[in-house]
């Protein structure tokens, strides 16, 4: 096996037990939030969409009262049509006689417009709440975007997407629906309370009396179910970040021949996730019997009491068949209630969670009064005492006091062990980090007095690790410069040394790289990465020379691609291929976050210092 198999198995390793590693924790973060006020959070990108809001409003209300109107409507029927009392003062004033057809055909028509108000309730919250989600996920990536390396350092990403898609989620079900629903169900049962007392008080006593006798068992048995939930939830999250290691690494499970193993270990977490759902099951089950119980005696007993009233003509059949729908509309909305506030508190939890990404402040500021760059930009770099401590291990520094210029049009190469600081050098030149003391300078301005993306529009790199992007090979190469013509891709491809195997795809330039571009080789996937450097045609490169684990002849190609991309531009690369070294107009030699020398390549061998003992252990002595 390859020394780039096995790195690029290792990396396999690596991003599943990530991906694990984010599932468990993010399993943690799914309890509920302890109160609603975070989704007061969520008023100002409701409050954008005031017409939406206005539409369901009306036809919230609308709904509502149509589904209190249809009792009454009933209770005329009962009283007037089925023998009850049709010369009463009631009957006469709606002209309901012993033919109710035509008053069946209106409570039909009463039917057809309370469906009509509650789809169209439902249309206008369920797209506003679409609207909202879409506003919140742009604005908390639009906010990620600009937040500097050190805050994932100590966030994960899949933390970060998750909160993107599932918290969202959340959020989208509770203003889309669970919102509308309690709204709907808080106005039915107020209003059906009411009317039950004015229809009969006493009755309506005898079902208020029913609602501390429904609520102990949803709280007794409730906390169970949600402790259930939580542990199911977590069970879930492992079978999950199982199979996420696993099919990350699958090319590493395959190779080792460990499918039945990994297929017995996954059956084993969803066993268990299985056996905890059961109980969840159960415990749910038993707590709906009960709650039916209570419930369905409870309105027997008050059917009960109610047809003795009847009997005794201190109520009538329509009163009575008034008082139940609306006993039956106030019940039920209790019960909904309850699944909607468990939703709602979820929500208010997932809230809080985008929130925080919302609060989150980056460690790179652009400043009040930018300096603008003056144009041409000619790329003279110096470093003047710069000192660095990444924000995870600040007692560590990366650099320590380290002070060199770069001259216009100059290949400097930097040199030295792993961990020296070449790689700090880049970042604290794109800003990503600021150095703790000791300011950088381009073209004589300290960089941190330039708007950051204008400094950065000044640089291309050509990063270790090559990353690309899903897409076509066009698109990836134009990532730095979305407006290149088609011409000029082509150029940049051509001086990368990557036009040949390019044109050898199966559809060229348009070819699609799939995922991470996992389709091409390492050597294919840094020419792409060089071709990018070189169409974005800045006047300072920053190259990474990730050629190790490259064969030789790969190696020579993209020595060749490097040369011709650093012509003509101030170029600072880390080097490792004893070539880049001996052709750079200047070396310098880090260890321990210090410069220990700097010089020629003769001049730092006669020297018999460390640059010595470097390529002495990289390259051998001859």
């Amino acid at each position: 096996m390859s020394a780039s198999d096995t790195r690029y198995q290792q990396a396999d390793k690596d991003r599943g037990s990530g991906f694990a590693a984010e599932m468990e924790r993010d399993a943690a973060h799914r309890a509920k939030a302890r109160s609603v006020k975070p989704l007061r959070r969520l008023i100002p990108y409701i409050m954008r969409y005031p017409a939406l809001l206005t539409a369901f409003s009306i036809f919230l209300i609308l709904a509502s009262g149509l589904t209190l109107i249809l009792p009454a409507a009933f209770r005329l029927v009962v009283d007037c049509g089925f023998g009850g009392a049709p010369d009463s003062a009631a009957c006469e004033a709606f002209s309901i006689g012993s033919d109710l057809s035509g008053y069946f055909l209106a409570g039909m028509g009463v039917a057809f417009c309370l469906a009509l108000a509650s789809a169209f309730r439902f249309y206008f919250i369920s797209r506003l709440g679409e609207r909202v989600v879409a506003d919140l996920r742009r604005a908390v990536f639009d906010h990620l975007l600009t937040l500097s390396p050190s805050f994932y350092v100590d966030t994960r990403t899949g933390e970060v997407l998750s909160r993107l898609t599932t918290d969202t989620t959340l959020i989208q079900t509770v203003v889309g629906s669970s919102v509308s629903v309690a709204l709907r169900t808080v106005a039915t049962t107020a209003g059906a309370l009411t009317l039950m007392v004015v229809v009969n008080w006493q009755l309506a006593l005898m079902v208020l009396a029913m609602g501390p006798v429904i609520l102990l068992p949803i709280l007794f048995f409730g906390r169970r179910v949600q402790r259930l939930s939580r542990e199911s939830q977590d069970e879930l999250a492992n079978a999950s970040a199982r199979a996420g290691e696993s099919l990350q690494a699958i090319e590493t499970v395959q190779a080792f021949t460990r499918e039945p193993e990994e297929s017995a270990r996954f059956r084993q977490v969803v066993e268990s996730t299985f056996a905890i759902s059961l109980k969840r099951i159960g415990v749910r089950a038993a707590m709906t019997a009960v709650i039916f119980t209570v419930i369905l005696t409870g309105l027997i007993a008050v059917l009960w009491f109610g047809a003795v009233q009847v009997q005794a003509e201190a109520i009538t059949p329509g009163a009575m068949t008034q008082f139940v729908m609306y006993a039956f509309v106030a019940v039920s909305g209790v019960g909904m209630l309850t699944e909607t506030y468990a939703e709602v508190m979820r929500a208010a939890g997932a809230t809080e969670r985008l929130m925080e990404l919302l609060s989150a402040k980056t460690d790179i500021a652009a400043p009040v009064s930018p300096v603008q760059l003056a144009m041409p930009v000619k790329g003279e770099l110096s470093f003047r005492s710069v000192s660095f401590a990444y924000p995870a291990r600040p007692e560590a520094l990366a650099l320590s006091d380290v002070s060199f210029e770069i001259h216009s049009g100059e290949t400097v190469a930097l040199v030295g062990p792993s961990g020296a600081g070449k790689s700090t050098i880049f970042q604290l030149l794109l800003r990503l980090y600021d150095p703790a003391s000791g300011h950088i300078e381009l073209d004589g301005t300290d960089i941190r007095s330039v708007e950051p993306q204008a400094l950065r529009r000044q640089l291309a790199v050509v990063q270790q690790n090559a990353p690309l992007f899903s897409g076509s090979v066009a698109q990836n190469i134009r990532f730095g410069r979305p407006e290149a013509t088609e011409d000029e891709v082509r150029a940049a491809a051509v001086a990368a040394n990557a036009h040949d195997f390019i044109m050898a795809l199966p559809e060229g330039y348009d070819t699609q790289l799939g995922e991470s571009a996992g389709t091409l080789s390492g050597g294919q996937r840094q020419r792409i990465a060089i071709a990018r450097a070189v169409l974005r045609d800045t006047p300072v490169l920053l190259l990474d020379e990730a050629t190790s684990a490259l064969d030789p002849e790969s190696e020579q190609v993209i020595q060749a691609a490097f040369e011709a991309a650093s012509r003509d531009r101030t170029t600072l690369v880390i080097a490792h291929r004893l070539a880049t070294v001996r052709n750079a107009d200047r070396i310098i030699v880090m260890e321990e976050g210090r410069i220990a020398d700097h010089g020629t390549h003769d001049e730092l061998l006669g020297r018999e210092g460390v640059y010595k003992r470097y390529i002495e252990l990289q390259f051998g002595q001859a």
